[in-house]
């Protein structure tokens, strides 16, 4: 379970979380902090992450993106003060690495020129090795242009997380490799040549030699060479474990999926984000343009005698606020941006450009009943965590297995003689039965721990599934209601537009001063943002209904 809660502390807002920070449960985190975000983009929040028991990499992934949003983490206990000041000291290496490279730039040229002046034939060769070094690759020059599906597709082919997973399930599949290796013969070749001495009373327990009789034996030669083979014939114990590394493989490729669809979502987010910041500078121009004619409509009024000084200073006034929320509007786009490439892993030198708009699409509300039972069957933690479960009960039953016995067979052949020349062929077969008569209670353990574990994991699916419940739940409210905000949103700038109209009509009559056209101008500031900020919701709304039926990569990935 995953538990936050928002308190507002010495004009700070301060997010506690308690619980587990791992698989689904960081999408709550994430939205949470989406919603806070949008609410105070300006407000200093700090993250409390003192009671939580256990952070993945998905959850680490997102504090990041957090701490390099404004976010302050606090943490207690040493792995997450680990995981916190591994966060902090990334982002301070980012930052000082142009400086360190600008230090480091000046000391080389210090020891170029110290070495030119006192070896002129070394800086001679050094600058023919120079000379064939690859040159550092040049900034790109153009905008790179991505729409949502390539900014989906370079996340999934780049984000260091989404690889990280592909490499994990991968070792998983070799283990299970390994484990099947077990089962089946083995065959080596063995070639030996070797000198030997024998003390003949140590060969015979030491007893008296016998008169006559060396003492010792040798040296001699003795060289042997062939195959030999080993394999199970019996051994349920090898068998269960081979089936306990086939589902903890299939395991592992589901949370490797379940970690592109969080990618998914993340890259989807963030461009959605990023949409809205630049409908924003969008929105903050035209009103910026507004304010700009009506500041001379003001002004030509006054100079013609019908206006007065105070009408053009309220224009002038309302005129360099809105340049002000344009330069924050332009600041927030640009620091989206900068996630955005930070996210798909581009290079740091490359401008990018948003090809995709905000905009709505009506789409029927599915069921809620029929959600959560597709949700059931896609999500791939879900799936994950059944082989979880079923890889701990074929490790229970290589435990109970142990008791039973195994049979194995060996054998060997080799060609053996003095020397190369004179080998004769011996060989050697066993059969061999074993049966534990008593282990100091070790496959006891085994069995409990096995038992132990099944147990947890059945804990972990109840939960779960009430959580998928409840993702499904809530991504359907947030769906029905940004639908309709949506509507009202639309209706509200429209309206807010006529009221402009009618404002500049009345004030250049001179029926009224320009206090209307102000608060005309501002009712219509209001209705943009509530525009731009209901098509966000509504676009992060299909988002979070896809990645809560398990179905991003379907409806993104294309």
């Amino acid at each position: 379970m995953l538990r936050i809660t928002t308190q507002k502390k010495r004009g700070k807002t301060v997010l506690n979380i308690e619980g587990r920070l791992a698989g689904p449960l960081v999408g709550t985190l994430e939205q949470c902090w989406r919603e806070l975000r949008a609410a105070s983009p300006n407000e200093k929040v700090h993250l409390d992450l003192c009671a939580v028991s256990f952070i993945d990499a998905t959850g680490k992934m997102l504090l990041k993106e957090i701490h390099r949003q404004g976010g302050e983490l606090v943490a207690e206990g040493c792995l997450n003060q680990a995981i916190v000041q591994d966060i902090v000291k990334s982002e301070k290496e980012t930052k000082g690495h142009g400086r360190k490279e600008r230090t480091k730039g000046s000391h080389i040229v210090f020891y170029v020129a110290l070495f030119s002046l006192l070896l002129n034939a070394a800086t001679a060769r050094a600058q023919s090795t120079a000379k064939t070094q690859t040159l550092p690759a040049a900034a790109p020059t153009e905008a790179l242009r991505l729409t949502l599906d390539q900014a989906v597709a370079r996340a999934l082919k780049q984000n260091p997380t989404a690889q990280i997973a592909i490499l994990t399930a991968a070792q998983a599949e070799q283990d299970k490799n390994i484990a099947r290796a077990e089962l089946l013969p083995q065959a080596n070749a063995r070639i030996s040549d070797e000198a030997q001495k024998v003390n003949l009373r140590a060969q015979f327990g030491g007893v008296p030699a016998f008169p006559g009789l060396p003492k010792s034996l040798g040296p001699y030669q003795l060289f042997s060479a062939g195959p030999s083979v080993s394999a199970p014939v019996f051994d349920l114990t090898l068998w269960q474990r081979y089936q306990a590394a086939r589902n903890t493989a299939d395991a592992s490729k589901a949370n490797s999926l379940s970690t592109r669809e969080q990618v998914i979502l993340l890259a989807v987010s963030q461009y959605i984000g990023t949409l809205r910041a630049v409908a924003n500078v969008q929105a903050s121009q035209s009103r910026v343009d507004l304010a700009q004619a009506l500041y001379n409509q003001a002004a030509d009024l006054q100079k013609e005698g019908v206006g007065t000084g105070i009408d053009t200073l309220r224009a002038n006034v309302e005129l360099q606020n809105e340049k002000q929320r344009l330069l924050e509007a332009e600041n927030e786009r640009e620091t989206s941006l900068y996630g955005l490439s930070r996210l798909l892993n581009l290079d740091p030198r490359q401008k990018i450009e948003l090809a995709d708009s905000l905009s709505f699409f009506d789409t029927p509300q599915p069921e809620v009943e029929a959600s959560i039972e597709a949700a059931l069957g896609n999500r791939q933690e879900w799936q994950a965590l059944a082989s979880q479960i079923k890889a701990a009960e074929s490790q229970k039953k290589a435990a109970q297995d142990s008791r039973l016995p195994n049979v194995r067979f060996d054998g060997t052949f080799a060609y053996v003689g003095t020397s190369g020349n004179s080998t004769l062929p011996t060989y050697t077969y066993q059969g061999s039965v074993n049966l534990p008569l008593f282990t100091g209670g070790r496959i006891r353990a085994e069995v409990v721990r096995a038992d132990l574990e099944i147990r947890k994991l059945d804990e972990q699916r109840a939960d779960l599934r009430n959580q998928i419940a409840l993702d499904v739940k809530t991504a359907l409210l947030n769906l029905d209601s940004a639908r309709n905000e949506v509507q009202v949103a639309n209706l509200g700038v429209q309206l807010s537009k006529e009221e402009v109209d009618q404002a500049r009509d009345r004030f250049k009559a001179g029926v009224a001063n320009n206090i209307e056209v102000i608060q005309a101008q501002d009712s219509l500031s209001r209705a943009n943002d509530n525009q731009i900020a209901a098509l966000y919701r509504f676009n992060q709304a299909r988002a979070d209904l896809a990645r809560s039926i398990g179905q991003m990569e379907k409806v993104y990935a294309k």
